[in-house]
């Protein structure tokens, strides 16, 4: 598993040479740390659809939760951030899970959940977070693979909560 690990991170890695990807790549990272980019999205979610605005704030609820739970695993597991030149500075000095993943896949599950538009946007959006943790050089793969189910379980399991009041219109 660690060679697969770090074949990939290396081959993703390399495409942050290209100065176009790397900004794009950076400016995710940036707008993911801490969760930021997707608990804002909530709330501008519980703000603009008025009839849902309990089901935005459970979901937001539930994506923050789900960064809290590995930010507290990353605590436990310590296992150390790959061994490349990264392209953006780190939170932390630990890698696994992938808070960005996992705050990624838990906003897309309840948030997609919600509204039509949220189900096409969101999941695409959450991927290219995903990927850009593996071409700035923070993350090998099962890391990010692990945070995405963490935060799409958490965000499931969580389902029936957020979406008491209504869903897809």
């Amino acid at each position: 598993m660690r060679d697969l690990d770090d074949r990939l991170l290396a081959a993703l890695r390399e495409c942050g040479g290209d100065r176009h990807v790397a900004s794009v790549a950076r400016a995710l990272s940036l707008s993911g740390e801490h969760g930021a980019l997707w608990i804002a999205a909530g709330l501008t979610g519980a703000v603009l659809d008025r009839e849902r605005r309990g089901c935005w704030l459970r979901a937001t609820t539930l994506t923050a939760t789900a960064h809290l739970a590995s930010m507290a695993i990353k605590r436990v597991v310590r296992r150390a951030r790959p061994e490349v030149e990264p392209l953006v500075a780190t939170a932390g000095r630990h890698s696994f899970p992938s808070s960005h993943a996992t705050s990624a896949a838990a906003a897309a599950v309840a948030y997609g959940a919600l509204r039509p538009a949220g189900a096409r946007i969101v999941p695409p959006l959450a991927a290219a977070m995903c990927v850009s943790r593996l071409v700035v050089g923070v993350h090998y793969p099962s890391d990010v693979a692990a945070g995405a189910a963490l935060g799409a379980l958490t965000a499931r399991a969580g389902a029936a909560w957020a979406g008491r009041g209504g869903g897809h219109a």
